[in-house]
């Protein structure tokens, strides 16, 4: 266990577990039983099924082995609610997920509440290294659908002819593009991945040494004025901007711009979380896949970042920015003269694939299973974004997508070379 994580004895473990606990409810709580049950596409997944889960997996690799006495809540829903753990049996097909009307969202409070009795139960004993080290982890991994859950539950909504809003969080006040400005960074070898005592998940160790050679990191994000340049500039229309897999799919699914936008009577218009909305010119662009960020890049003459790049010139910040706890859940422009830290907003595309570090073992048993066998076919992200939990990143965080993949908030920083 301890190759999968960091682990260190903390006081507040408990506290930490019900906070996360009580907000995955706070999050589902302005929605329905008929919103919670909708899947609008393969890739998402029903806000139910994601309480549900976060609460198996602590039911899963808690409650079960180390609870003495302890009986499943019910025996089906080991199968219902596992994700993609070979380990510990069978699961439900994901992409039928939204066929389960049964258990309903009453039964998944009760299954909720029944396991977090169970957990106070756990930690009210006395609680080894191994145990708190795996409750970290069950956090960490609600904070992770938590994000999620929001990500999904926008493109439920979006499919609904009435647009609705899932909460009355308002967007901040339109602003103007602006332009880039650049931060240059010398040559060297330079440590990345995660040291230190805190939490990382097994994909940010070991920290090891990479060269990276002279560049420029832009200091904004990707603004939507910006975009729309390259979208009049017949961006989306142009194969030399794009890698060929890229521009096969731009055909086959017929991207004209960034996922949620639409065009009336020659104005640009978003679906957000809180409902429709005109675009903002100096908001960060969301919802770009790898292949638009790809393309955007080399429109505008430069590249995206390699990872290595982005955590050296992310190094120099504290984690700090628009998050979750604000509640916005809608990228915020710059403040006028600001330079905000890389981290908030969006997620931004790397020009890295999402491989092993030299060294990296992934830990034994199930748990292994979180994340190592996903290196393959992925992009990695950098960041977080407004809908990513407050205190759940680090600078060496390595997040996940497919290039194709456009639902969670991923935007784009530019760096080029020197």
């Amino acid at each position: 266990m301890t190759d999968l994580l960091t682990t260190a004895a903390d006081p507040t473990i408990r506290d930490r577990f019900f906070a996360a606990r009580a907000l995955t409810e706070s999050l589902a709580a302005p929605l329905s039983a008929e919103d919670q049950t909708v899947q609008s596409m393969p890739d998402v997944s029903p806000t139910k099924w994601h309480r549900a889960h976060t609460t198996w997996f602590f039911e899963t690799f808690l409650l079960a082995a180390r609870l003495e006495g302890y009986q499943p809540f019910h025996p089906a829903y080991g199968y219902m609610f596992n994700s993609y753990y070979e380990g510990v049996g069978g699961r439900y097909p994901r992409h039928d997920r939204g066929l389960v009307s049964r258990p309903g969202i009453e039964e998944i409070a009760a299954y909720r509440m029944s396991v977090d009795r169970a957990m106070t139960a756990l930690l009210e004993g006395p609680v080894d290294e191994a145990t708190t080290g795996l409750v970290e982890l069950g956090i960490q991994h609600e904070q992770q659908h938590q994000e999620l859950l929001l990500m999904d539950i926008k493109h439920v909504l979006s499919r609904n002819p009435l647009l609705p809003a899932y909460d009355a969080a308002g967007c901040a006040p339109a602003a103007p593009a602006g332009s880039p400005s650049w931060v240059e960074f010398d040559p060297g070898v330079r440590q990345i991945g995660h040291v230190g005592d805190g939490f990382s998940f097994d994909n940010e160790l070991p920290r090891h040494p990479v060269y990276v050679g002279p560049f420029a990191f832009a200091e904004q994000a990707v603004t939507c004025g910006e975009w729309q340049a390259f979208v009049d500039d017949g961006g989306y229309r142009r194969p030399e901007l794009w890698l060929s897999d890229g521009w096969n799919t731009v055909q086959s699914e017929r991207w004209e711009h960034p996922l949620y936008w639409s065009r009336t009577d020659g104005e640009w218009h978003e679906f957000t979380l809180g409902g429709p909305t005109t675009v903002n010119p100096g908001q960060p662009v969301c919802h770009v896949s790898y292949y638009e960020a790809d393309a955007f890049a080399r429109w505008a003459g430069h590249r995206l970042p390699t990872e290595a790049e982005w955590e050296v010139a992310a190094s120099v910040h504290t984690v700090d920015g628009h998050f979750l706890d604000q509640n916005r859940l809608h990228p915020t422009p710059a403040g006028p003269g600001s330079v905000p830290a890389p981290f908030g907003d969006v997620w931004q595309w790397t020009s890295s694939a999402y491989s092993p570090y030299p060294g990296f073992e992934p830990a034994p048993g199930t748990v292994g299973e979180y994340n190592g066998k996903f290196m393959v076919n992925q992009y990695v992200l950098r960041g977080g974004s407004c809908v990513t939990p407050v205190g759940h990143l680090r600078t060496t965080y390595r997040n996940f997508f497919p290039p194709s993949a456009r639902w969670l908030f991923s935007g784009l920083r530019l760096a080029r070379n020197i």
